[in-house]
């Protein structure tokens, strides 16, 4: 991967993601993605030849109700993407783990965000989507998002390889952010949902709600004031499948945890929630 021309091989795989796809052959091209991969095509909202392209049925919604979110209870956050939740731990001294032996900066996951100190004791949360995997992200509790964000960079795979051997891969990839505060039953808490591109993966769209009609600048960031978020609002999307690291802090940051291990998770699915009675 080091030799490979990685930013112009992810352009031309976005170019031909997006390329129209004669009506005839939109069902047997995009039935045999989905069975080479594993999607689930019971769940997607509309019929296979009704997708223009690879890209639209890449970031295709789903039916209503087929992720429900978990009831609110004190401290709760929901799962935003379908993936795997492949690493987790707590912000210690700025440094978090991508995997065993490779840390990666707080402040350079956030470009040095403003905000950035209110994660300082921050659960994390990475969550893998493989290409078989819904590609939209949703808001995983009730608050008000303050700010968004962009950051331009490489684009290495995030693959379980790439994951394991790649110095400060997500720091170091393209990546948008979304950071918001908790209301009602997560008061006290504050998330930023740090969504980290790859290779054939460049695009990470922030959905045009976040933004009030600005654009999002391919390196800087927005303030946004206090819009109102609700669980499972659309948040963004990825174009194909990516990383998604989940930062949990704010003042009652050191009494959340997280109740959900390694391995598979769904949109709405309860991440965890605050161990003990918050006064």
């Amino acid at each position: 991967m080091r030799l490979y021309p990685r930013k112009v091989g992810s352009l031309a795989v976005g170019a031909l993601a997006r390329m129209r796809l004669p009506e005839g052959l939109r069902r047997p091209l995009l039935g045999r993605f989905a069975a080479a991969f594993g999607a689930n095509l019971e769940e997607a909202q509309k019929d296979l030849a009704a997708y223009v392209s690879f890209l639209d049925f890449f970031t295709r919604r789903l039916k209503p109700g087929a992720r429900p979110q978990a009831p609110a209870v004190p401290g709760g956050i929901n799962s935003p993407v379908d993936g795997l939740v492949i690493a987790e731990g707590r912000v210690k001294e700025g440094t978090l783990l991508q995997a065993k032996g490779l840390p990666y900066r707080l402040g350079e996951l956030l470009d040095g965000d403003p905000l950035a100190s209110e994660f300082a004791r921050a659960r994390y949360t990475a969550l893998y989507l493989a290409p078989k995997d819904y590609h939209r992200i949703h808001v995983p509790f009730a608050g008000s998002c303050i700010a968004v964000g962009r950051v331009e960079g490489e684009l290495w795979p995030v693959n379980a390889a790439s994951t394991a051997s790649t110095p400060r891969l997500y720091e170091r990839n393209r990546r948008a952010y979304w950071i918001a505060r908790g209301a009602r039953e997560a008061d006290g808490l504050a998330v930023a949902v740090v969504m980290v591109a790859a290779t054939h993966v460049g695009g990470v769209v922030v959905d045009p709600r976040w933004l009030s009609g600005r654009v999002l600048p391919r390196h800087g960031r927005l303030e946004v004031a206090n819009l109102p978020c609700a669980s499972g609002d659309d948040l963004g999307a990825f174009e194909l499948g990516s990383t998604v690291v989940l930062l949990v802090g704010g003042e009652k940051a050191d009494a959340w945890d997280l109740t959900r291990g390694l391995g598979p998770v769904k949109v709405g699915e309860r991440l965890g929630g605050f161990t003990e009675p918050m006064p």
